[in-house]
């Protein structure tokens, strides 16, 4: 069975309880998301951005141009 991870499949408290998951496993071995990551994912969690668009804009961020 596949999880719902969207703002409209989860709850508030089920959303801050993925990122905490997630953030514990994502530090393990590396540092910390940055403020900006962080920050995205509060929106998520306060039910304002989807996860697929946090993805793409970190991708973006740290992502050259391809005329770079």
């Amino acid at each position: 069975m596949v999880k719902d991870y969207s703002v409209q499949g989860t709850t508030k408290l089920q959303r801050e309880k993925y990122a905490n998951e997630a953030l514990a496993l994502s530090t393990l071995d590396a540092p910390a998301p940055s403020e900006e990551t962080m920050a995205l994912m509060r929106e998520h969690i306060d039910g304002k951005r989807e996860i697929a668009d946090i993805v793409k804009l970190t991708v973006e961020r740290y992502t050259a141009p391809a005329d770079a």
